[in-house]
């Protein structure tokens, strides 16, 4: 049989890099691993073909003979195939695909046996949604919320057991954590489904956590909100998720905030946007107004002539930014309320008002060029 170049059969070139072939072999692994292909002896083929170009073009010795000589020459250094391999180049295999897998290939090469993972598991993340109104967003705020987590059992302290008793070996995997099985090609080692890798089976569980260790509580936290937080924005607590197991350290909790919106004022990033509506006369000729804040009264001016929709900028009075304590602005948009009724006098006066600016009241009304922004 033809071999085909190792570089082909990873897709590298000649001048990849350790990592860019790991990551090619591990594609390639993931697609065509008989785990995932049961009973499919061309994706075995495959797996068996990546694996062994792998093997050869990691290793800097092989890949340097190999550039020189091809495949003869690994045959002149004692290479065929995969009964010549260098047991120690699949050291790292396990790193590769044991993840995704949960397995090893200490016992397909011969290169170590996998040994059961006895650290202790930290504990859990939390995640909590938290409401707050806009002005509790533009100073901060402290709240106190309430959560159910994990604490280690009062009885047995974490150890999962009946006080007075003790654990035993696993019977299924014989206190390995794992179980292992041939098929086709490998011998493939998955977690003990008895102990779950733990290598050891608890007889005699605690009663008042039923075996887990944990049991939940209900707890409350304060919670300093920062001014200036928005929608969307996460607040970490260290270390006050579910506890670990016995001797792991805690969980964090995640506060999702979400800001309600105002009644007056809508918020964009550090900007406040809002209205007001003003008389006619009062947009003709100009006036001092105010406005209610979050952080008090605000006077400003509307300058005479004002039309309606026009926006006017209070500079740095909108909301701190989180990060550099940078105040946004306000933006106040402007309306112009027509009178809807008017006494006879009072279009008397706009009629004479009206006919001192040179304007005909019967006149037609006219297009005019300008872009319209519905």
């Amino acid at each position: 049989m033809i071999k085909r170049d190792y570089y082909e059969v990873l897709s590298v070139s000649t001048e990849a890099s350790s990592d860019e072939i790991k990551k090619a072999y591990r594609n390639l692994a993931l697609k065509y691993h008989p785990d995932k292909n049961p009973g499919d002896n061309e994706s075995e083929e495959k797996f068996k073909e990546a694996s062994e170009a792998y093997s050869v073009l990691i290793d800097p010795e092989k890949k340097s003979v190999y550039d020189r000589f091809g495949h003869d020459g690994l045959r002149g250094e004692g290479f065929n195939g995969f009964s010549g391999f260098n047991s120690s180049i699949f050291g790292d295999f396990e790193d590769i695909l044991g993840n995704f897998f949960n397995f090893g290939f200490g016992d397909v090469f011969g290169t170590r046996s996998h040994q059961r993972n006895s650290y202790p598991k930290r504990g859990r993340d939390l995640v909590l949604n938290m409401e707050i109104d806009l002005k509790e967003a533009v100073f901060g705020i402290e709240k106190t919320i309430k959560l159910n987590r994990a604490e280690l059992c009062s009885v047995c302290l974490g150890t999962k057991m009946k006080p007075g008793t003790s654990k035993s070996v696993c019977s299924k995997c014989n206190g390995r954590g794992q179980v292992r099985y041939q098929q086709g090609f490998f011998s493939i080692a998955k977690v003990c489904s008895q102990c779950n890798g733990t290598g050891e089976y608890i007889s005699s569980p605690c009663e008042k956590c039923r075996g887990r260790g944990k049991v939940n509580t209900k707890k409350e936290i304060k919670v300093k909100v920062p001014a200036g937080i928005d929608t969307g924005m996460k607040l970490r607590l260290e270390d006050e998720g579910d506890t670990g197991d016995k001797g792991a350290s805690r969980g964090d909790l995640y506060i999702q905030i979400h800001v309600n919106k105002d009644e007056y004022f809508e918020r964009q990033n550090n900007d406040l946007f809002c209205q007001v509506f003003i008389s006619f006369p009062k947009a003709s000729i100009g006036v001092k107004a105010e406005i209610q804040t979050f952080e008090g009264k605000e006077l400003f001016i509307i300058p005479p002539g004002i039309q309606s929709g026009d926006i006017l900028k209070i500079k740095g009075k909108g909301i701190k930014n989180i990060n550099n304590h940078k105040k946004g602005d306000i933006f106040v948009k402007v309306n112009v309320e027509t009178p809807k009724k008017l006494s006879k006098k009072q279009k008397t006066i706009l009629k004479e008002f009206a006919k001192s600016r040179g304007e005909d009241l019967d006149s037609k009304v006219y297009l005019k060029r300008e872009k319209i922004d519905f």
